[in-house]
């Protein structure tokens, strides 16, 4: 009898952790973030703004009201279009940014005319987001370009990748200043910078790039369970060591500096990032850095490299690179290899568990590969799944199996000894051991199910081959949840549960963002394989843990619910696979089932 509470404890106790981890991530979590976000309001309506230095450093700056257009935004200062199977955009003759882009393979939303995603942002808006590059050096005669440095435009007229285009710009003073701008069918641009000392004296500058984004947009940063912000990776020992920096984080290290032999920083958003990558064999000082400004914070990260002198008549020239754009797993890994980049695949956020994370999306997307569905690839990788645990869930099942045809005898123990618990425990455990029996079995396809739960979430959650994939019908996107609601049974009604005063909120569905009521198609249909997977294992001997246990679907059927629809038919299929295997081994064994129970009512109904 102990050990059947025992049995019946772990599966509580895993059960109430999945709850408090759930009400965390889904109640709580929303709530911090919300009063965050509030707190962060409140603070930028009494900020301030800042400018940029000649070196490109931030600097303080008086209060400025943002424009609303994008084209006065742009300025009248001339650009060069920037036109690629990927891109599309310009980048300003004014200072050479590279502010202004788009992502064409990708929209906003789902919905028909949906605008293409936007990267970069010129500044002038709010949240301006850009790329820059320059060179720095004291007291050069002449200067050096800056952010406010208008540039020749003296070779091509569009970027495109078959079509670089080349700047120019001379101080006056004896030194030259040549661009080159490159860019590749994908999101990598080339940036080839020349200095020629056509002067007399010898002088000392070093190369840099950055990245600005000024404030940071209210839908980024809240998320609990990925990581966006600041991201590098840096030479440590003989080794590589990456850094992350969240939002929050950042504002409270203002400044975190770093000296690598190569490596790459940039900032990273769920799907998007825009990253700088040095020579691989330069020494670098890498920074990311936090103007507290009046109007914003800007979050900088920023790469200073080697400093060397350039002799009259000599030229030098630094070769950086710019990745802007989608962080697709096969796009990351190409440009880990092409550069030699230490730990690119890692921008995208593979969690703790990227052991399982990263080899359970390469099974999914081979199996997209072959089907051209991710619903169907998902079904496939719970099937593969499946296989590999089979005998590991056939033990298990023929424990519950002998377990609950066992129920009679274990009733007739409890009765026979119901004045003795210890030898109702020794009359219990010499019965499993006869029917050689291990009644912790149903335990170990629970436990193994948890890690891989959790890593085909965080793939649907943060992988962008996920998003906005169709799998059938009216599920159109398996990243986000299900969007039919019973509220409106199923859609039939032409009323918005959202839309409800009070309490829209809870009836919504889960793109409301925190623990709701609103049930879908498939998370009925989740509670319903759950709760047929219940039904077939023994019941408990407590009748509390009986009740906790069949009020267990209930429970996960609403939390399901704010799930992404590609867990839930992932978790709903592993259930129809589970209740066939179990329901297989229990006929073998003649313990009776609910499915036989429902089968035998059916055919004595009268006609």
């Amino acid at each position: 009898m102990k050990t059947e509470n025992t049995r019946n404890t772990v599966l509580f106790i895993v059960c109430t952790i999945a709850i408090l981890i759930l009400y965390q991530v889904f109640v709580m979590g929303p709530q911090a973030e919300r009063q965050r976000a509030a707190q962060t309001a409140a603070a930028e309506q009494t900020a301030g703004t800042a400018a940029v230095s000649a070196d490109g450093a931030p600097a303080a700056a008086p209060q400025i009201s943002f424009v609303g257009d994008r084209t006065e935004a742009l300025g009248t200062v001339a650009r060069v279009p920037v036109r690629t199977p990927t891109l599309q955009g310009s980048l300003s003759l004014q200072g050479g940014r590279i502010d202004d882009l788009f992502l064409t393979r990708y929209r906003e939303t789902q919905d028909d005319g949906a605008p293409p995603v936007e990267l970069f942002r010129p500044q002038g808006m709010e949240h301006a987001y850009f790329a820059q590059f320059g060179w720095a050096g004291p007291n050069i005669p002449g200067g050096v370009p800056g952010p406010n440095t208008v540039w020749r435009l003296t070779g091509g007229t569009t970027l495109a990748p078959s079509t670089p285009v080349t700047l120019t710009w001379d101080n006056g003073q004896g030194l030259r200043f040549t661009r080159l701008i490159e860019i590749d069918e994908q999101y990598m641009f080339t940036v080839t910078d020349t200095v020629a000392n056509l002067g007399t004296a010898p002088v000392v500058i070093a190369p840099y790039g950055r990245i600005e984004r000024q404030g940071v947009p209210a839908d980024l940063g809240k998320n609990q369970i990925l990581h966006e912000g600041g991201i590098g990776t840096f030479s440590k020992g003989d080794g590589y060591v990456t850094t992350q920096l969240k939002y929050g984080d950042w504002v409270k290290k203002p400044r975190e500096q770093f000296e690598s032999v190569g490596g790459w920083l940039g900032i990273t958003d769920k799907y998007w990032m825009a990253a700088l990558i040095p020579p691989q064999s330069e020494t670098i000082q890498a920074e990311f850095r936090v103007t507290n400004a009046s109007t914003y914070n800007i979050h900088e990260a920023r790469i200073l490299g080697e400093a060397r002198t350039i002799n009259p008549g000599r030229q030098i020239t630094e070769v950086q690179h710019l990745f802007a754009g989608a962080k697709r797993n096969e796009i990351l890994s190409a440009y880990e290899k092409q550069y030699d980049l230490p730990r690119f695949i890692y921008a995208i956020d593979w969690g703790f568990l990227f052991f399982l994370t990263r080899p359970i999306f390469l099974l999914v997307e081979f199996f997209y590969g072959l089907v051209g569905n991710f619903g169907v690839a998902i079904l496939l990788l719970t099937l593969s799944i499946k296989l590999i645990m089979f005998p590991l869930a056939n033990k298990s099942y023929e424990s519950l199996s002998k377990m609950r045809k066992l129920q009679p005898h274990m009733e007739k123990i409890k009765e026979q000894h119901k004045d003795d618990p210890q030898a109702q425990q020794k009359a219990t455990m010499e019965l499993y051991q006869r029917e050689k029996i291990n009644p912790l079995a149903g335990c170990l396809p629970i436990l193994v199910q948890i890690p891989v739960f959790y890593a085909l979430y965080k793939v649907l959650f943060v992988t962008i081959e996920m998003r906005h994939a169709p799998f059938i019908a009216w599920i159109r996107d398996l990243s986000a949840p299900d969007p039919t609601n019973i509220w409106n049974l199923f859609g039939l009604i032409p009323w918005d549960p959202a839309s409800a005063p009070l309490i829209g909120s809870l009836l919504g569905g889960g793109p409301s963002g925190g623990f709701t009521l609103g049930l879908s198609v498939l998370a009925i249909f989740y509670g319903f394989t759950m709760w047929l997977q219940t039904a077939m294992n023994p019941p408990a001997p407590d009748p509390i843990q009986r009740k906790i246990f069949a009020f267990m679907p209930v429970i996960f059927t609403f939390i399901m619910a704010v799930f992404p629809a590609g867990l839930l038919v992932y978790w709903a299929w592993n259930n129809i696979l589970s209740i066939a295997q179990q329901y297989f081994i229990m006929n073998r064994f003649g313990a009776e089932n609910p499915i036989d129970d429902f089968i035998a009512r059916f055919k004595k109904a009268p006609a």
